[in-house]
């Protein structure tokens, strides 16, 4: 945009919302204001938050507007519903059962959900789930996917027992490698036999404290969405790792190479590539730890404030790793002030921000928030480095503000 046309758009700009659009100046190039908004898709979704976004409905997937997210734990109504099936029907709790096995399992071992519940000790954690799309619709050229904007996050508590507890009592060669779960969704071609998805984790994040068989999510049984009557929860790494509906699991003596570990699938260049780029599939890395990032839950974007100091909070997170340091800024990135954090309730628990912000007059305000992991790596502004299948943006998360006294 030239400088002309720029103008331009300001005075537009401002005209449409009634106040001018303070560090106008300031608007890195590229950057396009959040005041023109667009329409959300919402759908009723049986448990869910009416609010919820539906990006597709075969299979279902939908994601969660950020200011429902202000919980400190996700409710089970906010959380995002990221499928690539179809929903198992007739589940039958009582007589679930979990075979483990596999090339470096000592023995084949099948239990109920009544035996793990009796024969193993409890633990209950709040445990960071992301999708490895999530933030995927800002990229460019577009990436094939679900559009995922921010909210296919969250971060409830889950009840369970340890996996490592479970594949101890199986027994594991010095071979084993990998993890690999199967569960009971339904291919969308109603092929019973067809394996919809079954991804996995090397053993040493499957033997982590935090990696759990869990059947319950924030005190209650699991929702039908997200797994009942069992399910895998892998902190920290893409959600995809963390199966749903779980009835078998494999303890491997190679890479886990079931659908949707492969290809292209949870994967980016193992090196930088130029947007567009096409990627041979050797050339592609699996996606592990998630990178860090956060967003603000509160004010709602598009908020309208009558006072020039305005609370914000949120929540921070950054895969295997902690957070150090969330900064928010209100000059467009041109200068930046701390926040106030608070520690993860555990390990792979997403922590808690807030800020009072300053606005010095009248006028449109965007906040942009960064976080910063224990390792000193920071949030981008804008996008990371662009890949084919749209993974991992964890470019600044960012609200309009409107001050008007």
């Amino acid at each position: 945009m030239t400088p002309l046309k720029r103008r331009q758009f300001l005075k537009q700009a401002a005209k449409l919302m009634g106040v001018p659009v303070a560090f106008a100046h300031l608007i890195p190039s590229g950057v396009h204001l959040l005041c023109e908004l667009e329409a959300s898709a919402f759908h009723d979704i049986e448990g869910k938050h009416p609010d919820i976004r539906v990006l597709n409905d075969r299979p279902l997937n939908a994601e969660t507007p950020a200011h429902l997210l202000a919980p400190k734990v996700t409710p089970a109504d906010r959380m995002f519903v990221r499928n690539n099936g179809l929903v198992p029907t007739g589940i039958d709790a009582e007589n679930w059962t979990l075979t483990i096995e596999g090339e470096s399992a000592k023995q084949q071992m099948t239990f109920t959900l009544a035996e793990l519940k009796s024969r193993f000790k409890h633990h209950t954690l709040q445990l960071t789930l992301e999708c490895g799309g999530n933030g995927r619709s800002e990229f460019n050229p577009p990436a094939k996917g679900n559009q995922w904007s921010t909210g296919a996050v969250a971060c409830p508590s889950w009840t369970g027992v340890r996996l490592k507890d479970v594949l101890a009592e199986v027994g594991f060669g010095k071979d084993a490698k990998y993890v690999g779960y199967y569960g009971k969704d339904t291919h969308l071609s109603g092929d019973a036999d067809k394996v919809v998805i079954s991804r996995g984790v090397p053993l040493s994040k499957a033997l982590e404290e935090e990696s759990l068989i869990a059947w319950a999510m924030n005190g209650e049984d699991l929702p039908i969405l997200h797994g009942y009557p069992l399910r895998l929860v892998i902190g920290g790494w893409p959600a995809s790792c963390s199966g749903k509906w779980v009835n078998r699991l494999v303890i491997r003596n190679q890479v886990h190479d079931g659908p949707k570990m492969g290809g292209q699938s949870y994967r980016v260049p193992c090196d930088p590539v130029p947007p567009g780029t096409v990627v041979e599939d050797d050339d592609m890395c699996i996606i592990e730890s998630m990178p860090v990032k956060s967003i603000i839950t509160s004010p709602k974007t598009a908020a309208i404030s009558t006072k020039p100091t305005i609370p914000i909070a949120g929540h921070a997170w950054a895969g295997d790793l902690a957070i150090k340091q969330v900064d928010y800024s209100i000059d467009y990135g041109q200068t930046w002030t701390i926040s106030q954090l608070s520690s993860p309730v555990n390990r792979l628990a997403w922590q808690h921000w807030s800020a009072d912000v300053r606005l010095p007059e009248k006028g449109y305000y965007e906040i942009w928030v960064r976080a910063t992991d224990e390792k000193g790596r920071a949030q981008p502004m804008l996008l990371p480095g662009w890949n084919p299948r749209g993974y991992l943006n964890n470019a600044c998360h960012r609200i309009a503000v409107k001050y008007v006294p």
